[in-house]
Order: structure tokens, then sequence, then C-alpha cells
């Protein structure tokens, strides 16, 4: 892939648009992966270079809930043993996985996941007033982290939503703190793939490296809109950012 002004401008709006979306929601990978690779990026680098901003968009959006007090430091622990298994699970298919082979598993898992964003939103609202679990009070929780681990390690497009399935929809945490715990997790699994991306080469650094800037300024904005939104005005852009994920897999 050739890094120009041009390619370098797309990058960094398109890692904005990617951090929004992904720290109010998910999906914004339906978006970054397909762009990479409409660029020359073969499936494998693409999918490991993605990572580069994932990772530092989580750090940011993370320490940013937590300067604000709504991160529940308490369960995390408890979400990140099911996570980094599924997680290193996952890293490992995709870093192995030949390529011929890679890009329509992954174009397939991101139209899957945009599916069920738009046919089940509801799946990951939380009751209104609910009082929210621990992990070790529902094993459902458990194998819902497990499997967004590995999906989130293998493919990372739209595992937001199974993370706020799993932490919103079934633990019953309000979307702000939500969304927080799902960034930590996000960016536990993202560490270890990662780890193995870096030891395998698969990373492009110069162009993953510009669109973290992206992903960087949407996570930071994103975290200051959070704490600020009403609870029915964060359902609401929830469904909208669904609808983004489902535009942007279908057009690239």
């Amino acid at each position: 892939m050739e890094v120009t002004l041009w390619s370098s401008a797309v990058l960094v709006v398109v890692g904005v648009l990617a951090g929004i979306i992904n720290t109010l929601a998910g999906g914004g990978s339906n978006l970054t992966l397909p762009v990479l690779m409409v660029m020359g990026m073969p499936a494998d680098i693409a999918n490991a270079s993605n990572r580069v901003g994932i990772f530092l968009q989580c750090l940011t959006g993370a320490l940013g809930f937590r300067r604000h007090n709504r991160l529940d430091s308490r369960e995390v622990v408890p979400m990140l043993t099911p996570i980094l298994i599924g997680g290193l699970a996952g890293a490992i298919a995709a870093s192995f996985a030949p390529n011929w082979i890679l890009k329509p598993l992954l174009l397939g898992a991101m139209l899957t996941m945009t599916l069920i964003m738009v046919i089940r939103p509801s799946i990951i609202v939380p009751p209104e007033n609910a009082s929210p679990l621990k992990v070790s009070e529902s094993s459902a929780s458990w194998f819902g982290l497990i499997i967004a681990g590995f999906y989130g390690g293998f493919v990372q497009a739209g595992v937001g939503f199974i993370l706020l399935a799993a932490i919103s929809g079934v633990l019953r945490y309000d979307l702000v703190r939500g969304n927080a715990l799902k960034l930590v997790c996000t960016l536990a699994f993202t560490a270890v793939a990662l780890v193995i991306f870096i030891a395998r080469g698969q990373i492009a650094w110069l162009p993953a490296l510009i669109l973290s800037i992206g992903y960087i300024a949407g996570a930071h904005f994103s975290v200051k809109f959070a704490i600020q939104a009403k609870p029915g005005t964060l359902k609401k852009l929830l469904l909208v950012m669904t609808v983004c994920g489902c535009f942007a897999a279908m057009v690239f």
C-alpha cells in the first residue's frame, strides 16, 4: 500500500468516524477494514494493522471513562479471563489463516454482525433501572465474553455489539458503564492479538499509525459526549451507529 497525502487524509477521517462508532457502540472496523483493503492491503495485513488503532482508541476511551468515574474496575478482572482465552484463540486463527480464505471470512463475519445489529439491536439495551450483575452470577455472560474474545481476536469488526450484549444486555450495566467495560475488554484481547501479529510481521506500521490518529481523536470526543448525553439519546445513537455499520459493510 502506497502512503500519500490523500490516502493519509482518508485514513485519519475514517479513523475518527470509526473511533466514534467503536466508543459509543461498535462496528467501526466495518468501515476501516474494507478501506484498508480497497487501498491495496492484503486481508491479513489489513486485519492486523487495524488493531494498532483499536488498541490506542480503547486505551484513550477507557482512561477517559475512568477519569469520569464511569469504569467499574471491580468487574474488570472477572471479565478478562474469558476475554483473554477467546482472544488468544481468535488471533491465532486469524494470523495463520491463508489469505484466500481469510478475506471471505472477514467479509462474511462483518456482514453477519451487521445483520444482527439491524435485526436485534434490543439485545444490547439493558432493562430500565436494573441493578448490574456480577460475572459470577451469570454463566451466559461468561459464555458471551469468551465468544466475544474469539471473534474480536479473529476479526474485530462488530465485536462491540457482542460485548454490549454480554455486559449491558445480560449483566445489565447502563450504556455508559457498559461501553467503558467494553473498551477494557477490547483493549485486553487486542493486546494479545497485537503480540501475535507483531511477532509474525503482519503490521504495516505507517498506515496503521496514521489511522490511529483518527481513532484516538474519535475516542477522545466520544467519551465526553457519552458522559454528558442522556440515556435516551445514547439509545437512539446506538441505533444510528448500527445503521452506519450496516451501510459501511454493504458499500465496501
